[in-house]
């Protein structure tokens, strides 16, 4: 990697580590940035799965003691996210550079659309969940079916499945939301795990550019933590909403 790509690379890594700990998107500025040093799409996207893995384990582990007390309810979603991820990742194998790149710009244009819509569809869910006190739906075969789609596509490509699972959890009946929360992000931390699992074994991942970007997005969470209180959300949101639209548009004019 020539000076230019390393910079590139570790300011996108730090750049998603910090918007990712403060609002999520982090995959809107790390994923460009690999195929911008010039990665094939699908090592592209394996290698960014790699190097975001860990930010997924730091925020589940943050949650352990909330998850450990409630661990029955998180069983069966853990099930599926397992199964989930390892057929997504299976999938990514077996696509062509050439396929995945046509994917791209739908993949950002779901992803900007559910980071986008993500406030007033949650509040619309959590309207229409199960009354608290009543029986929670985890097992409803609905709610699975929407869990294992969002499990596929994270161990798939996986860019706004934080707010994918929310959706499901939310239906599921599972709350408070600081629990929902943490069973998001231990599904997050399962899927990824499956994936890169599979794409380290495959030898799918460009191990330099991984490597420049995971320190980066370590030191980014961290930043983002810090200086979270400091930004409003709503206006880091729209940031983020800005530029996978015009990423999206972006690879749709280069398709």
């Amino acid at each position: 990697m020539t000076p230019l790509e390393t910079a590139l690379l570790a300011g996108a890594g730090l750049t998603g580590g910090a918007v990712n700990a403060m609002a999520g998107g982090a995959t809107f500025f790390t994923f460009p940035a690999m195929l911008a040093v010039g990665l094939p799409a699908v090592v592209a996207n394996a290698s960014n799965t790699v190097a975001l893995w860990p930010a997924s384990c730091a925020a589940a582990l943050t949650d352990r003691k909330a998850l450990w007390a409630e661990r029955g309810k998180a069983a069966p979603f853990v099930a599926i996210g397992l199964v989930g991820g390892l057929a997504g990742a299976l999938l990514l194998l077996v696509t062509s550079n050439e396929a995945f790149r046509v994917a791209i710009p739908f993949l950002l244009l779901l992803a900007t659309a559910t980071f986008a819509g993500s406030g007033p569809l949650l509040r619309w869910l959590r309207a229409r969940r199960p009354a608290a006190g009543g029986p929670p739906r985890p097992r409803h075969p609905a709610i699975l079916g929407l869990i294992g789609f969002c499990a596929i596509y994270g161990g798939y490509f996986g860019a706004g499945i934080g707010i994918m699972m929310m959706a499901g959890l939310t239906l599921a009946g599972v709350a408070p939301l600081h629990l929902a929360n943490a069973t998001k992000n231990l599904l997050a931390a399962t899927i990824n795990g499956v994936a890169v699992l599979v794409f380290v074994a495959s030898g799918m991942v460009a191990w330099p550019a991984t490597f420049v970007m995971l320190a980066g997005a370590v030191a980014g969470g961290f930043l983002g933590a810090r200086i979270a209180r400091h930004i409003p959300a709503p206006v880091l949101r729209a940031v983020v909403v800005t530029i996978g639209s015009l990423l999206t548009a972006w690879y749709f004019w280069r398709l």
